[in-house]
């Protein structure tokens, strides 16, 4: 979904998500979540959707807060989108959570559930462990990316401006590796330095 969005609105292929694999957990356990909750609205689309809205709209929230204090950097900002709420979620996005609510529920989690109940039990677990490992060491693979994030941020100079920052950073990152690349290039506006920059105006007034 992200990357469709991504190149319907920017007209390129790109690997969104903050882990290196093409996968955005966020949705996964937004999925998880409304299954769980709302299965038993099956048959009640208006309230589900309703709810479905709130659900993952506090998913969203919660997410950008978390990610913001672990690494120091927001990830996504709606405050140039009418009726946010402090950048982190709009209403852009939370009517489509609802209508993807009811695809979930009413085709894809059947659909989904059909096949895996043909698979047998032993093979099934395999799989479910081999992709557990995947994500588990993608997951400690991209933390560690993000951890050399903070640090280049740390490094750069506090007597120069935003943008001259921002280059200095793109540049180094862009430089390291196949997979510090992708995490620029997914998220191209992240606020990975509006606090070193309060700080930068700070010290100039």
């Amino acid at each position: 979904m992200e990357v469709i969005y991504a190149y319907a609105t920017k007209k390129k292929v790109t690997n969104r998500g903050f882990l290196i694999g093409p996968y955005c957990p966020i949705y996964g356990i937004g999925c998880i979540l409304i299954i769980i909750l709302l299965s038993s609205y099956k048959y009640h689309p208006a309230g589900m959707f309703v709810l479905a809205i709130l659900i993952c709209s506090v998913l969203e929230y919660l997410t950008s807060y978390l990610m913001e204090k672990m690494f120091k950097a927001r990830w996504w900002d709606y405050s140039k989108t009418k009726y946010n709420i402090n950048g982190r979620v709009c209403l852009d996005t939370m009517l489509p959570f609802g209508i993807i609510a009811c695809i979930v529920i009413y085709v894809l989690n059947p659909a989904i559930m059909s096949v895996i109940n043909r698979i047998p039990e032993t093979r099934l677990n395999i799989l479910t462990l081999i992709l557990a490992i995947i994500f588990v060491s993608d997951l400690i693979a991209s933390f560690n990316i993000v951890n050399n994030f903070k640090k280049t941020i740390k490094k750069a100079s506090l007597e120069d401006r935003t943008d001259d920052i921002n280059k200095y950073i793109r540049d180094i990152l862009f430089k390291r590796s196949l997979f510090h690349r992708r995490l620029l290039l997914a998220f191209p506006t992240s606020h990975a330095i509006i606090k070193r920059n309060n700080k930068i105006d700070n010290k100039k007034d």
